[in-house]
């Protein structure tokens, strides 16, 4: 349980970190870059400590790098850039609907399973109906004014549409391949890192170096803090969650998230939290409850006979 709770504290606020972050000279693309090379440096120190390999072979790396695209580059830089219109707590919200597409897209490209405990229900689909009316409450388009950023909204939905196809991606491309676990998140971040650097330029001067001059010190420490401890000390926390623990004491930090994201965002920013927005997130947990509910298999008895 505390592990759990620790894990779900270090993710949930990665969120406010951002927001920080942004409010204090960084951009979006910076963010994503230190972002990704800190949590990659945390990782390949952790593999080192463990005598773990990194991947070898061309055929990997390059899934590899579809994976730290979709999973890692494209979102974080996504987040990043819904949050400069869109508040922390709202953005982990967003972010919570990643069960939503998983399951929609699974639906538009004919490729979710008819049968066995992944298999396409009625509470299933009800749940990606409620989740998706909770994002609507909370958005609230048909107001004038007091409702959110339509550009940001969509960015932060981006970014969890974008994890849904690299899970996708990865349970096909990287399950099995025999790396270590760790060795393997090593790689992905360090893939990531080098995808973000590309965009660099874009985000700001053509010197990244004088790009982060309008930086000052807490800016920095707020994306330090973000790539350290809420993405590679994170994917870390993580894995060894679920191989102490179980995928369920891991599934369950996807309810914490919005939360904790929620809370932060109210203590320390400020952030109003209005009825709409409460109920909205009501909603949406309820309706990715329901995605992710799995019915139990039936238990055959045998007949006895004489």
């Amino acid at each position: 349980m505390l592990r759990t709770a620790v894990l779900a504290l270090f993710w949930g606020s990665g969120f406010l970190w951002i927001r920080i972050a942004l409010q204090h000279g960084l951009t979006p693309v910076q963010i994503t870059v230190l972002r990704a090379a800190l949590g990659a440096a945390v990782l390949l120190l952790l593999a080192c400590s463990a005598r773990q390999r990194l991947p070898r072979g061309g055929a990997l790396w390059r899934r590899l790098a579809v994976a730290a695209f979709f999973c890692n580059a494209l979102p974080f830089l996504l987040t990043a850039y819904g949050e400069r219109s869109v508040g922390s707590g709202t953005a982990g919200v967003l972010h919570a609907t990643t069960p939503l597409w998983s399951l929609l897209i699974g639906l538009a490209l004919g490729t979710d399973r008819t049968t066995g405990t992944d298999r396409t229900t009625p509470l299933r689909l009800t749940g990606l109906l409620l989740g998706f009316a909770g994002v609507l409450l909370i958005l609230a388009p048909w107001r004038e004014s007091g409702g959110i950023s339509t550009p940001g909204a969509l960015a932060l939905l981006g970014a969890a549409a974008s994890y849904a196809v690299a899970f996708a991606h990865m349970a096909r491309a990287l399950a099995g391949t025999g790396t270590a676990p760790l060795a393997l998140s090593a790689a992905q971040l360090t893939a990531a890192a080098g995808l973000s650097a590309v965009a660099l330029p874009a985000g700001g001067p053509l010197n990244p170096f004088s790009g982060f001059s309008g930086a000052d010190p807490v800016g920095l420490a707020a994306v330090t803090v973000l790539g350290v401890a809420c993405t590679g000390l994170t994917f870390h926390l993580n894995y060894r969650l679920i191989a102490t623990e179980g995928p369920t004491s891991a599934a369950a930090v996807g309810y914490l998230l919005p939360v904790v994201s929620t809370v932060l965002g109210a203590l320390v920013l400020g952030e109003r939290l209005t009825v709409r927005a409460v109920a909205g997130t009501a909603v949406v947990l309820a309706g990715v409850f329901l995605v992710k509910h799995r019915p139990k298999p039936r238990t055959v008895v045998p007949l006895l006979t004489d």
